[in-house]
C-alpha cells in the first residue's frame, strides 16, 4: 500500500496502516503477501506485490496483529508467520551486520579503540557503531567531546564476527551512504526490539 506523498529531502513517503502517519520508506517496515496469502516481511523493500507499510515500532506491530490491520489492508485472509516480531528483529540484526560488513570490505570502516580515535580526530568518522555490552565510560573517553552520531544495537561478539575477530567494541564508519543506511537500519531495529538498547548521538 503506497502513500501518495513525497518529500524532496527525504524521498518517497509511505503511510502506516495502523497509525496513518507517513514516513520515509527506509525507516518503515514493508510486508507483502505470498501466493498462499502468507504475510512476508520485506525488510529490503524489493519483493513483488502490493506493499503494506508499518511504522517500525513493536507496539505498532502488536496493534496491527491485534486489530487485523493486515487483513483489512489486504482485503482478505492474511496468514501471519509465528513469532513475527522476533523474525523481523532477527532479520534486521542480520541486515545491520551485513551493512557494517559492506563498509569494512569497502574500506569505509575500522574497529579498535586507537584506529577509531584516529578517524574521529581526522574527521573521517561519520558514524560510530558501538557494542551494546561495551563500557560506557570507555565510550565517553573515546568520543572525547566529538559529536559524531552513535548507534549501539549489536553486541561485541556480533561486531567482532564482522571483522574476523572474537569481539569488537568500537567501530567507525566513514561518512556517506553506507553510514546513512546503517543509521536507518539501527533505528528500525531499535524500534522493533522489545529489549532495545537504543541509538543516540
Amino acid at each position: 500500500m503506497k502513500g501518495d506523498a513525497a518529500d524532496p529531502d527525504r524521498g518517497p513517503l509511505r503511510r502506516c496502516i495502523v497509525t496513518r502517519e507517513t514516513g520515509p520508506k527506509e525507516t518503515m517496515l514493508r510486508f507483502v503477501l505470498s501466493p498462499g496469502r502468507q504475510l512476508v516481511p520485506d525488510l529490503a523493500g524489493r519483493l513483488p506485490g502490493r506493499g503494506m507499510w508499518l511504522s517500525a515500532r513493536a507496539d505498532v506491530l502488536e496493534r496491527a496483529q491485534a486489530r487485523g490491520a493486515f487483513s483489512k489492508a489486504a482485503k482478505g485472509l492474511v496468514i501471519p508467520p509465528p513469532d513475527l516480531r522476533a523474525s523481523i528483529e532477527q532479520g534486521l540484526r542480520a541486515r545491520l551486520r551485513d551493512h557494517v560488513g559492506l563498509a569494512r570490505r569497502a574500506g569505509q570502516a575500522v574497529c579498535g579503540f586507537q584506529q577509531v580515535r584516529e578517524w574521529l580526530q581526522s574527521g573521517r568518522a561519520g558514524l560510530l557503531v558501538e557494542a551494546v555490552d561495551g563500557s560506557a565510560a570507555e565510550r565517553r573517553r573515546l568520543q572525547g567531546g566529538h559529536q559524531t552520531p552513535v548507534v549501539a544495537m549489536l553486541t561485541a561478539e556480533e561486531l567482532g564476527a564482522v571483522f574476523g575477530r572474537d569481539h569488537a567494541v568500537h567501530v567507525a564508519i566513514a561518512s556517506g551512504r553506507i553510514a546513512t543506511i546503517i543509521t536507518q537500519e539501527a533505528g528500525r531495529l531499535a524500534g522493533i526490539s522489545v529489549n532495545a538498547y537504543g541509538a543516540g548521538s
